[in-house]
Formats: structure tokens, C-alpha cells, sequence
């Protein structure tokens, strides 16, 4: 189990995706012995818990970092972009702190620890290590931050009941 766990563990293949754990051995083969090596090697079964994400996937995940040119977003084992463009369909600015993306039009924030909905739109992995990336987007309605303070989420649905257009004209009564 230590071999397996060593050998296998927290490394990224591209057909099966990121093997977070070994959970257990099924079957271990009759052992062979090779020829000036004094160690037996055993076919064995096993089973694994992996983390595979798919172009189109819907995923929450947290925002770990705020960048000039996007923010990164942690969803379980992996970090993912969500680039400036796609966060959503506003010109995005960087707060003068550096710790927020503001929308121009929309008012709309991204800050670090934020919890928020986005969409898978690329997957890049190099077999054999734990470098992978993913390329997310928020621009797609239903889309953004979500959670109780402020949820973009839940004004895309207050929008599309019609809601939102009737509390703008309120504001300008």
C-alpha cells in the first residue's frame, strides 16, 4: 500500500485525471522474481479516487487569489483561471489594493475567499505530474458569485423573472 500510495498519489494523468488517493487493494498477483534483484513484483488491483473535470462542467469553488489579469479559483484539488474577460461582461478594473476586481458598469466584485460558480471552458494536463490547467469562465448568466452577501446568481434570476427591471424603475420614480 506504501508503494502504491508513493508511486501514485497526487500525480495527473491525462486519461484518468488527478489521483488524489490509493483507497484499497483488491487483488495482488503471484509475485516474480527477476534475475539480480532481490525484490518481487506483483501485478495488483486497485481503486482510486480521482478528480477528473470535464470541458462544460459546472464547478463552485473559492476565489485563492486576485491577479491583474484574473483570478484564481480552487475547486477541490485543482486551481483553475478565470481570466479578466470572462469574469463578466463588463470592463473589469483591479482595485488600487489589489485585492478585488471591480466592474465598471454592473458594480460587481470579486474579492479572495469569495465563494463563486464558473464553467469549465479548457483542461491542460502533462501526464505524470501534478501540473495542470484549467481555463474557467463567468461571463454565461447564472454564472459568478454566489452566497449571501451580494450573489450575482441571484440577481441573473432576479432578472430573468423580470424583477430587477421593476426595482430600476422604482429607483427612478
Amino acid at each position: 500500500m506504501i508503494h502504491l500510495r508513493k508511486n501514485h498519489e497526487n500525480v495527473l494523468d491525462r486519461d484518468i485525471g488527478l489521483m488524489i488517493a490509493v483507497i484499497d487493494i483488491d487483488e495482488i498477483g503471484q509475485g516474480r522474481l527477476m534475475p539480480g534483484d532481490g525484490a518481487t513484483y506483483h501485478s495488483v488491483t486497485y481503486q482510486v479516487l480521482v478528480f477528473k473535470p470535464t470541458r462544460g462542467e459546472l464547478v463552485e469553488g473559492n476565489v485563492v487569489e486576485i491577479m491583474d489579469f484574473g483570478a484564481f479559483i480552487r475547486m477541490g484539488p485543482l486551481d483553475g483561471l478565470c481570466h479578466v474577460s470572462q469574469i463578466c461582461d463588463d470592463f473589469i478594473t483591479q482595485d488600487p489594493k489589489g485585492n478585488a476586481l471591480l466592474g465598471k458598469e454592473t458594480g460587481r466584485t470579486l474579492r479572495q475567499d469569495d465563494l463563486v460558480r464558473a464553467r469549465i471552458t479548457s483542461i491542460s494536463f502533462e501526464s505524470g505530474n501534478r501540473s495542470g490547467k484549467l481555463g474557467l469562465t463567468m461571463r454565461q448568466p447564472f454564472l459568478g458569485k454566489i452566497g449571501p452577501d451580494a450573489s450575482w446568481v441571484e440577481n441573473d434570476v432576479k432578472a430573468a423573472r423580470g424583477e430587477a427591471k421593476d426595482e430600476k424603475k422604482k429607483k427612478k420614480k
